[in-house]
């Protein structure tokens, strides 16, 4: 897509349609909810919070499965970015999108690759409510970068989810599979997304359209993972075993393409402080498929811990937002904490 042009918004899941030019600055996100968004939302935060067990499942190294789901998900955007072209004659992203795009999808890749290591290393629980952290970062980061006025009282609910986090991290089973290395990964891809977070948002607010973004982000992460893969396994990038192939094909689809174009869907039809909200959840829901997929045990006092967590995000996000002057729903995808 060439500067000036309007930017994408995708339809359903994969049907792209064309919207009217709006500057850089658009409207307000919509006041009242709309029921298709909600549902939009929670299939994408279903989707998202499958994808932590089904990585340890599939008993591979994580980075490998970063890999080939990056490497799946990159021949599906683009793909779709072929189809818009033969039937809207829409120009490839321009040098300028792609330069824009670079600095974030290098953030994007060492996130996933990391990611999807720490994952095999920790428990679900400690993985998943580390990652949850995300938006205490991103308040002060967002008005240092980006000039916003958040509602800095909001931070008081922060102090919740970090005594929640407490007791989540040091409160697990005796028998639990949590582990230091595993703990400190996590650390590390916490901040590979938040930079990410911060420098799509940056891309975005200069005019990078969603689909547009996808396409550029695909190749250029893998900048990124795949030498991050390379030094964590080796050989064994090309030896997946058919449950590590199964588990890449389910999360270049429910993940890569699926998840990610209903939470843009969504962003048109529901408030950014509503989908922060119910984001939130996304970890607890993690902990059960680990528990139902993988047998994963969590104590009662992380079980605590967990509604501490799920409950001071959540009304943080709502804080936040209600005197957050933010340029555009499109603009604040920040507080998304998916991965």
């Amino acid at each position: 897509m060439t500067d000036g042009q309007p930017q994408d918004d995708l339809r359903g899941v994969l049907r792209v349609a064309e919207g009217p030019p709006t500057p850089s600055v658009s409207a307000p996100p919509t006041k009242r909810p709309k029921p298709l968004g909600l549902i939009a939302m929670l299939i994408a935060i279903l989707s998202f919070s499958v994808s932590s067990p089904l990585i340890k499942w599939s008993g591979e190294t994580g980075s490998v499965i970063a890999v080939w789901r990056m490497i799946g998900a990159l021949v599906m955007w683009w793909t779709i970015m072929l189809v818009i072209r033969l039937r809207t004659q829409r120009h490839f992203p321009s040098k300028r999108s792609w330069m824009l795009v670079l600095p974030a999808a290098l953030f994007f890749g060492a996130n996933i690759a990391t990611f999807f290591t720490a994952i095999t290393k920790t428990s679900i629980a400690n993985a998943e409510f580390i990652g949850a952290m995300s938006p205490l970062l991103l308040l002060p980061a967002g008005a240092v970068f980006f000039g916003e006025q958040p509602n800095w009282k909001a931070l008081r609910w922060g102090a919740v989810s970090i005594i929640g986090m407490t007791l989540v991290l040091f409160f697990g089973p005796a028998n639990g599979t949590a582990t230091v290395e595993g703990n400190l990964l996590m650390i590390v891809v916490l901040a590979f997304w938040v930079g990410y977070l911060l420098l799509s948002k940056r891309a975005r607010l200069r005019g990078v359209g969603t689909v547009e973004f996808m396409v550029c982000l695909s190749p250029l992460a893998l900048l990124t993972a795949g030498p991050i893969a390379g030094f964590m396994a080796g050989d064994e990038i090309f030896g997946l075993s058919a449950k590590g192939w199964l588990v890449v094909a389910i999360l270049t689809v429910l993940t890569g393409v699926l998840a990610h174009a209903l939470l843009v869907f969504a962003q048109k039809l529901i408030p950014i402080a509503t989908i922060g909200v119910m984001q939130s959840a996304q970890p607890a829901l993690a902990v059960m498929w680990g528990v139902i997929i993988l047998g994963e045990t969590v104590s009662g006092v992380q079980v605590v811990g967990m509604a501490l967590v799920v409950i001071g995000l959540g009304l943080f996000t709502w804080s936040s937002q209600r005197a957050a002057d933010l340029p555009s729903s499109d603009a604040a995808e920040g507080v998304i904490t998916a991965p």
